[in-house]
Formats: structure tokens, sequence, C-alpha cells
């Protein structure tokens, strides 16, 4: 991972600068913003690996720099938040972000979740360059790998490039039961040293992200283990 740039979003100087000089020493390439504005500005001139993105931003909030910087090119992003509020979070997976940490946080928590991002869009090309592209028809709901679209009936669903890919995943192997540490292994790449139960809620929030707009039904959750795609009745 050494080189790759990433942009440090967070107002509070202390924690920017801990955040900053900890990846650093991991050999990473790290910039800094302190407010939205200039976040975006940075993003535009840096085209960065990753960004971690606080929400809670002067000028504007980490959510509206996510959907701008989402809008001009998709990176992931690891957005870190004072509030362990399900509404919150589930706003910030909305526009676009990856994953999320709660502060306060420890710095190889940090390390941990930049790496596996990094994995998970070296994973994502490597899927898309060897695996069937073919269009996915289970029922309604049409998933097609290689245009990364997805419909129901006649309608579009548009989706963030995670929940995208976690729908594939699923999608894959309908009516299987696939547990969340298959789907943090698969879809973003984690290992057992960053699955764990803050691991975990990661997939169930973006299982209830994804459901959010692709209705209810499509994906049943099965207690202590994961979730499956079901195909509804006609």
């Amino acid at each position: 991972m050494s080189g790759q740039r990433v942009v440090v979003v967070e107002d509070d100087r202390v924690i920017n600068d801990q955040v900053t000089e900890r990846l650093r020493a991991e050999g990473y390439v790290v910039t800094q913003a302190f407010d939205g504005p200039s976040a975006v500005t940075l993003v535009a001139e840096t085209g960065p690996a990753v960004v971690l993105l606080d929400v809670m931003l002067p000028g504007f909030d980490g959510h509206e720099v996510c959907r701008r910087i989402q809008s001009d090119r998709p990176v992931p992003v690891l957005m870190l938040t004072a509030r362990d509020d399900e509404a919150d979070i589930l706003v910030g997976l909305g526009v676009g972000a990856d994953d999320y940490l709660t502060k306060p946080f420890r710095m190889r928590e940090v390390v941990a979740r930049v790496a596996a991002l990094l994995r998970r869009v070296d994973r994502a090309a490597e899927l898309a360059a060897t695996t069937d592209r073919a269009p996915l028809g289970l029922g309604a709901l049409g998933v097609d790998p290689g245009r990364r679209r997805t419909t129901i009936g006649e309608t579009e669903v548009h989706l963030t490039p995670t929940e995208f890919d976690l729908l594939v995943c699923l999608a894959r192997e309908p009516e299987q039961v696939l547990t969340r540490e298959r789907l943090l292994a698969d879809v973003w790449g984690w290992g057992e040293a960053t699955a764990g139960g803050v691991a975990t809620r990661t997939v169930d929030s973006h299982v209830k992200a994804l459901r959010q707009k692709l209705g209810t039904g499509w994906i049943r959750t099965v207690h202590g283990v994961g979730y499956a795609l079901e195909i509804p009745p006609c």
C-alpha cells in the first residue's frame, strides 16, 4: 500500500494531525483539509485512493462533501462520525460512503480500515475482469455486472459502488444464506484482523441502505448468521 494517496478531512487539527502522522508512518502520501469547500477542491486536485471524511465540518458537512466528490469520480470514503446513530450512518452510506468509524477510534483501526478499502477496490477490479459479467435476472430484479446497472421492472435503481458490489455478491447465489464474514471478505476484502463486532455492523448498515432502495422482500435476514437474496413470488 506504500505510496497510495490519502486525503484526511477533519476540522479538529489534533485528530487530523494524529491520523495523518500515523498514515504517513504506514507509507501513505497524505494531504489534509479542515473544511468542506477545501476538501472538495483538494480531492479534485489530488485524485486520492481513499478519503477519510469527518461528518461535522465548517463550510458544508461531510455528507455534502461526499456527494460532490462522488459525482466527479467515485472514490472510497471512510466517514468519521461522533454520533453512533443509525439514521446518520445510513445517510452517509446513501451519499456514497463505503464505511464509517465512530469516534473515539484507535489509530490501528483507521489503518486497518484504509487498507481494507484499498483491497476492496483491487478486488472489485479483479472480479470485473475475471468473472462472468452476464446480466443476472432474478424475477423483476435485474443486475448487470458489466454495465453496473440495477433495475426493478423498467425502473433503474441507483446504488453506490459498495451497495452494487454487495448486491452482486448476494445475487450470484440467490436463496443461499451468506454469512457476514463471507460478505466482509468478498465485498470489502476484510480478513480476520478487521472482522469483528464493529466490522459486521458495516454489513448490517449497508444491507439496510440497500433494502431502502430495493424495497421490502428482496433480502432475508437470518439472525446471527447473515443474509440471502430472495426472489419474491409474482
